[in-house]
């Protein structure tokens, strides 16, 4: 099996990237957009893992099994995530003592 090898220009293009988002991070965080700050932030930090996962831990270029297994755990967290937000919307639901 051989391995591919990533050229040195596409990682300095991709932390030159990860620089901009988070510079980009920061510059949103001084301005109030109300709900708007959360979902631009969150937009960021996916990209930015995004970035991470494909080029620094290799699974761009890895199998098909490799990316099963980035597929079934992010598939875990959005389930986790959904739970969680599940019991989080509910909890004024419920009035206890009537």
């Amino acid at each position: 099996m051989t391995d591919h090898v990533v050229s040195r220009k596409i990682y300095f293009l991709v932390f030159i990237a990860l620089m901009v988002g988070t510079a980009v991070t920061v510059w949103v965080a001084f301005f109030d957009l109300g709900a708007a700050n959360d979902a631009i932030m969150l937009t960021i930090a996916v990209a930015k893992a995004t970035l991470v996962v494909l080029y620094f831990m290799h699974v761009r270029y890895s199998g098909r099994l490799i990316a099963l297994t980035v597929g079934s755990g992010i598939l875990f967290l959005l389930i986790l995530l959904a739970l969680a937000l599940a019991d989080y919307v509910t909890r004024g639901w419920v009035v206890l003592g009537r």
